[in-house]
């Protein structure tokens, strides 16, 4: 339609775009691998998505790298070298190639120790996980007030320092005033008038057993306490509808579904035990007649009271490379649960 007016404006057809008056229409922007896209604020670049993660972790790598590993490798370093007390005093460390690992590996007093620790190993994780794996399940049957009671126990046992928890195993085996001789006379045994309990290598070891199991169930009951509270009662339920008994319900309906926890918590339990250091020097200096040393002593006497500083450090070296081995099975049973799962 044609408006005669003063002007003779004619107007647009319907069904072409509206346009604004004075602005010139602009083809879109290519859609090519070469467009970028405005950034969001005056022209400032962000940080590509795929470097973000690594930016965020990088601060505690380095800061592992500088804690553990230059302490590490300045170890191994020391491994290849001769550093005794003379060597301090003249300020010499000559390299000495594999020395100090020929020196160990033909040393019988050497594989006596790593002998030794792999059994207190294998004994003491195998009672804390069973105990402790009781005792969690002993969690999850009482009612609130005693689990309370209970598990401020385990917290307590638990929060004790180290030296201090030996101290108190020092006064309850004591010779003369301990609650173990005591007791013992009390049942009707002879003999426990002033028995030494760390006569000899072996009993001090149980000792030291104890020490470090009852340290550590409540780490293992509380988490496996958690873990129950994961696995649901339809599962029991069906259980005791197809006849299972307690123990058959705990193999064929908890273990399989705990399976992840006794993986994780075997395996921590196996790096704490085999470099408990603590509890066996604090005990009894690895004694008597360095009977009770284990790899982490051994180590340390050697190089603190032998002032054998290269020799120490391969030991140290030769026990980390044991406790690898040892674990890269266990690696290899957690990576294959995780692939079945």
């Amino acid at each position: 339609m044609t408006v005669h007016s003063q002007g003779a404006r004619t107007s647009a057809p319907q069904d072409a775009p509206p346009t604004s008056a004075g602005l010139r229409k602009t083809p879109p922007p290519p859609t090519g691998t070469g467009a970028t896209a405005p950034s969001p604020r005056g022209g400032r670049k962000s940080l590509p998505s795929g470097w973000l993660p690594y930016a965020l972790v990088a601060p505690a790598v380095l800061s592992l790298a500088g804690l553990l590993l230059y302490p590490l490798v300045k170890n191994v370093l020391l491994s290849f070298q001769q550093v005794n007390k003379i060597e301090l005093i003249q300020r010499k460390a000559p390299f000495i190639g594999l020395k100090n690992y020929t020196e160990l590996l033909g040393d019988a007093q050497f594989w006596t120790v790593a002998v030794r620790s792999f059994l207190f190993t294998a004994a003491n994780v195998v009672l804390i996980m069973v105990i402790g794996s009781l005792i969690g399940i002993l969690l999850n049957r009482l009612g609130t007030w005693m689990r309370l009671v209970l598990s401020l126990a385990l917290v307590m046992a638990w929060a004790m320092p180290i030296v201090a928890s030996v101290t108190v195993f020092h006064w309850l085996f004591d010779e003369q005033f301990g609650v173990m001789n005591w007791l013992m006379r009390t049942l009707g045994f002879a003999g426990y008038e002033q028995h030494n309990w760390f006569e000899t290598g072996l009993s001090t070891l149980v000792i030291i057993a104890i020490l470090i199991i009852w340290g550590s169930i409540p780490f293992v009951a509380l988490n496996m306490y958690a873990a129950l509270t994961t696995v649901g009662a339809e599962l029991y339920e069906a259980a005791r509808m197809d006849g299972a008994n307690g123990w058959q319900t705990f193999w064929k309906v908890v273990f399989p579904n705990l399976r992840p926890f006794f993986l994780v918590t075997t395996f921590l339990e196996v790096i704490w035990v085999f470099k408990a250091f603590t509890q066996v020097y604090a005990m009894k200096n690895g004694g008597p007649d360095r009977a009770s040393e284990t790899l982490p002593v051994f180590a340390y006497i050697e190089g603190q009271a032998q002032q054998h500083y290269g020799l120490a450090a391969a030991i140290s070296v030769l026990t980390i490379l044991m406790l690898v081995v040892v674990m890269s099975f266990y690696f290899r049973l957690i990576l294959k649960q995780e692939e079945e799962q």
